[in-house]
């Protein structure tokens, strides 16, 4: 069985590795796509993963509506459009595939403003708090909620 995972990633997300190491670590996004690829291959089923990054609020709104219909799951790590993206919640809730919101941090355990997620209810499940560890995790339960649903 092989399905389509789209991971996407919001702002200073591409400053993984420099931004905040102490909250954030010392790997980069490339680093953490590569292990994502290298997970999706150990796991068999040739997995198709797209794996993107934007600063911009509408290019992630348009990669969620072209998601739809045509890829199985989506895992969001959206940075700081999480606690203020009416438009990213309103993609998401048009999308029908699994959904995993992703922090890499414990929102809880930061600034208040923080404590707020418009893509919690759009989405299936959140993993928070893991460090860069959570996109592995998430993958995983990602293949493994679509394999129950096949």
């Amino acid at each position: 069985m092989s399905f389509r995972l789209l991971v996407l990633n919001g702002p200073n997300l591409n400053l993984l590795g420099t931004r905040e190491p102490e909250i954030y670590g010392h790997d980069t996004l490339a680093d953490v796509e590569a292990r994502c690829h290298a997970l999706l291959a150990a796991m068999g089923g040739n997995h198709e993963l797209v794996f993107r990054q934007s600063n911009h609020e509408g290019e992630l709104v348009t990669w969620i509506q072209q998601a739809i219909g045509t890829v199985d799951g989506i895992m969001i790590n959206a940075g700081a459009y999480t606690h203020t993206s009416v438009a990213i919640h309103d993609a998401l809730r048009a999308y029908q595939g699994q959904t995993i919101e992703l922090h890499i941090s414990n929102p809880h355990l930061r600034e208040p403003f923080r404590h707020v997620s418009y893509v919690a209810p759009a989405a299936d499940a959140v993993i928070a708090g893991l460090g860069v560890a959570g996109y592995e995790h998430g993958l995983e339960i990602l293949v493994r909620k679509l394999g129950e649903k096949a």
